[in-house]
């Protein structure tokens, strides 16, 4: 039995969501914009799709995006900060 393919992570600006949708189930990382900040509020992953990377194919993307706007990054979500602990390429964001 073959791993499903994920669809591209999409980008809901509206929703102020990056989401990744496996099989029905969306695994996403939600933040908030307040001036020239992002604030990084929440990352989810499903339980069946955990252990997969998938935190991060969202996380990245969110930061990566927050770079492009030049906004500084606000990791109140614990899981973005452990990411950008552990991915000092994004560290220069965080305000």
């Amino acid at each position: 039995m073959s791993t499903p393919t994920p669809e591209p992570v999409q980008h809901d600006e509206v929703r102020h969501q990056f989401s990744i949708t496996i099989d029905g189930e969306n695994a996403h990382a939600d933040y908030a914009l307040e001036g020239n900040r992002m604030i990084c509020t929440h990352t989810f992953v499903p339980p069946a799709l955990r252990g997969r990377g998938l935190a991060e194919k969202v996380v990245r993307p969110m930061l990566e995006e927050a770079r492009r706007r030049h906004l500084r990054v606000v990791p109140a979500c614990s899981y973005v900060a452990t990411f950008i602990a552990r991915h000092r390429e994004f560290a220069d964001l965080v305000d």
